[in-house]
């Protein structure tokens, strides 16, 4: 989370964020092995699965390639439902996998779409969130639509991703 905040806020509040952040997680922890009460510690898991989205949508990157936060948090998310359905889960594989083991393969799937990130960001040069790049999408849809009732345009545009250069 403090991370994020420092690439969409800035490094002040970023940094300042940090221990707060660390001492709510390490209370948490605290809090359900005083209590066994995992309400606090399910509250500092599943907030960031919350918050990131959100503001990944809503606030404006500092660099490209800002979609894979979306794809960490995802599979963080998926992580912690396979954790929660671990049971389930390997009664309906009839006892092959468990939710935990799906939980660390997805788990270690947000490190993954993390430095690949940082590999291929750039300074964005133009600061626009997702949300309005969404909304101009969508009005640009909406607008080829009504040109034409009776057929929808849709343009797709491809990008070749390559790390090796171009001889």
């Amino acid at each position: 989370m403090a991370i994020f905040i420092i690439e969409r806020v800035d490094d002040r509040a970023g940094a300042k964020s940090l221990a707060p952040l660390v001492i709510a997680g390490a209370l948490s922890i605290m809090y359900w092995r005083h209590f066994d009460d995992l309400r606090p510690y399910a509250v500092v898991q599943f907030v960031p699965c919350i918050a990131l989205p959100v503001m990944a949508i809503v606030i404006p990157p500092m660099y490209t390639h800002s979609s894979y936060w979306l794809w960490a948090a995802g599979f963080y998310l998926l992580a912690k439902v396979e954790e929660a359905a671990d049971k389930t889960i390997y009664n309906w594989t009839h006892q092959i996998v468990s939710g935990h083991t799906l939980k660390h393969l997805c788990a270690a799937m947000v490190p993954v779409f993390l430095a690949l990130m940082l590999a291929k960001r750039t300074t964005e040069p133009e600061r626009i969130s997702l949300l309005q790049k969404w909304k101009t999408s969508w009005v640009a849809v909406r607008e080829r639509r009504f040109k034409d009732s009776s057929t929808v345009d849709v343009d797709c545009g491809y990008a070749v991703v390559s790390s090796i250069s171009e001889q």
